[in-house]
Formats: C-alpha cells, sequence, structure tokens
C-alpha cells in the first residue's frame, strides 16, 4: 500500500501547540519485522496542544504468524483471541488514515517505525524525520532540567506514573498509545519553558544521541 502523506511542508518550524500528530503503539507476535506480525494498534491524535480521544482507534488483527510465547505473556493476546479479528491487509487504510500528514509520537521509535516499514516501505529515515521519541524526550527533559532520574527501570508505564500520568492497563496498545500522547504533552510543555518550542525542536530532541543522554541523565531503561 501507499505510505501515508507526510505533516505538511514548513510545519515543523511552527510551535508544537500548532501542530498535528498522532501517539501510535504497536503489540506485535516478537520485535523483529522481519518474522513477527502486528497484532494490534492503537493511535490517538494530538492537535492544538489537546489529545483527541474521541478520535482515537484501535484494531485487533489477525497475525501471519502465532504470538510467541514471551510476548502473550506481556499483551496477554493468545492466537485464539484473534481468530475473529481481520487480517492487516484488511486494516492498513486505517492505520494509513491515521498516521497520514501527522508527526508520529512513540515511545522506543525504532520498533514501530521497523514495522511501517513492512506495512508501508520506505526508508528509515522517511519515517525518522516524522517521529518524535518519547522515550528520547524524557531523557533529554531530565538533562535539560537537572533532574535526578531514578536508575531503577523506566519502561513507559512507570515513567508515565512519575509524570502523574495514569496507567490503566499496560501493554494495551490504546492506552499505550494515549500514554505516550499524554506524557508527550507534559514533556513539550517542559521544553518550551527551555526554549524547544518548534516542532522542528522536538523532532531533533528526539534525535540527540541515546547513550550520552541516558548516562547524563542516569536513566536505565526497560524500553518496552
Amino acid at each position: 500500500m501507499k505510505a501515508p502523506n507526510v505533516p505538511r511542508i514548513g510545519s515543523g518550524r511552527g510551535l508544537w501547540r500548532s501542530g498535528e500528530f498522532v501517539a501510535l503503539d504497536f503489540e506485535l507476535t516478537g520485535l523483529d519485522p522481519a518474522q513477527d506480525a502486528i497484532i494490534s494498534f492503537g493511535a490517538v491524535p494530538v492537535s492544538g496542544g489537546r489529545v483527541l480521544l474521541a478520535d482515537a482507534i484501535y484494531r485487533e488483527v489477525k497475525p501471519s504468524v502465532p504470538p510467541s510465547i514471551g510476548s502473550v505473556k506481556v499483551h496477554g493476546l493468545r492466537s485464539k483471541d484473534l481468530d475473529g479479528a481481520p487480517s492487516l491487509s484488511q486494516v492498513t487504510h486505517e492505520l494509513s488514515d491515521a498516521v497520514a500528514g501527522r508527526y508520529l509520537l512513540t515511545w522506543v521509535a525504532d520498533v514501530e517505525i521497523g514495522f511501517l516499514r513492512t506495512v508501508f516501505g520506505k526508508p528509515w529515515w522517511w519515517w525518522r524525520r516524522r517521529t518524535i521519541d518519547v522515550l528520547d524526550l524524557v531523557r533529554v527533559t531530565a538533562y535539560d532540567q537537572q533532574i535526578t532520574a531514578s536508575p531503577a527501570e523506566a519502561g513507559l508505564s512507570v515513567t508515565a506514573k512519575r509524570y502523574g500520568i495514569p496507567d490503566e492497563d499496560p501493554h494495551h496498545a490504546l492506552n499505550d498509545a494515549l500514554m505516550t500522547a499524554e506524557l508527550f504533552l507534559v514533556l513539550a510543555t517542559k521544553l518550551s519553558v527551555i526554549g524547544r518550542r518548534s516542532v522542528r525542536d522536538l523532532v531533533r530532541a528526539s534525535g540527540e544521541p541515546r547513550d550520552d543522554l541516558t548516562e547524563r541523565s542516569g536513566f536505565s531503561v526497560d524500553p518496552r
């Protein structure tokens, strides 16, 4: 299928509150795009500095390969739970519509980008330049504001709770996408105070060297 449209030309120069974003989360049979498959996805739009929960979507997908035992322990979706779900090809247009024209908000961008490439093609950089990795924003915020971060495990749920964001159902694609969107709003607000106000500033912040930022901020991260 044709790749979804990119964000409007020049939109990266605008203030982030004027940007169009969508928080995206995949639950998977495993983490290898070459042999694993998407079993569910959640997408939550963010526009005008607000989460548009009424426009969020959640879909379960019957995968081309069965979920691994390890993945079932994480997301709880077994093969028999997905027997009645549509195939990915039947809902690809919905995924495309959800992300078209928007900057992507993800938690550990390489995972979502890897599977987006299997669905729509395009090189890694084509996706990365429109993606904000919210995990990297956590690291940048911790460093720039001289926060002493706990070296304890810092996955999405733990990090969201640290910032006062409720976690009702971890590793459910829609809930994780919602947590990612809400966490983005908190972090983008904090970064705007220190001069990182544009969409481009946040894209660039999320692309800063990870190992260095992790060392400086004190994070030890369980990525998922």
